[in-house]
């Protein structure tokens, strides 16, 4: 019998952690061809999302897979996450959380629809253009603040 990843536990954990302390738990999600998210949402294919029990309905947390329905521009969606591609999660008000290893969001534009998804909630294509070597970003200075979040492997 394999072992289950601590992963789901540790998010099950800091979530019920910040509902308990009255804080706003938040997911960071890297965006796959798995995840069934509102792509206009998705910001260089990661998307962060509300998890606390007022922002989200029917709330799932399991070992494999997070599911809810939340409000985005007013209109109600399902959301699939794979636990595999939570990359973190915290208490909005004051950043304490975990943070975890998760595969590079994907920059294939061919993502295809989540199995068993309606056609008109597939996924739209992402592309992630954070690594092409003809844009140069700026880099942001260090601000100093130290993060509260604990990687984990």
């Amino acid at each position: 019998m394999s072992e289950v990843s601590t992963k789901p536990y540790l998010i099950r954990a800091i979530h019920e952690w910040c509902v308990d302390n009255g804080y706003t738990p938040y997911l960071a999600v890297s965006v796959n061809s798995q995840t069934l998210v509102p792509p206009e949402h998705v910001k260089a294919g990661e998307i962060v999302l509300n998890v606390s029990p007022l922002a989200s309905n029917k709330l799932e947390m399991g070992n494999e897979w997070i599911q809810f329905q939340a409000r985005f521009s007013g209109r109600v969606q399902d959301i699939m996450v794979p636990v595999a591609q939570v990359s973190a999660i915290y208490a909005r008000e004051n950043g304490h959380g975990m943070a975890f290893d998760v595969p590079k969001p994907m920059a294939n534009p061919e993502l295809e629809p989540v199995q068993g998804a309606q056609e008109n909630t597939a996924l739209k294509p992402v592309v992630d253009k954070s690594d092409s070597p003809d844009e140069k970003t700026p880099k942001k200075p260090a601000s100093g603040k130290k993060s509260h979040l604990t990687r984990v492997k």
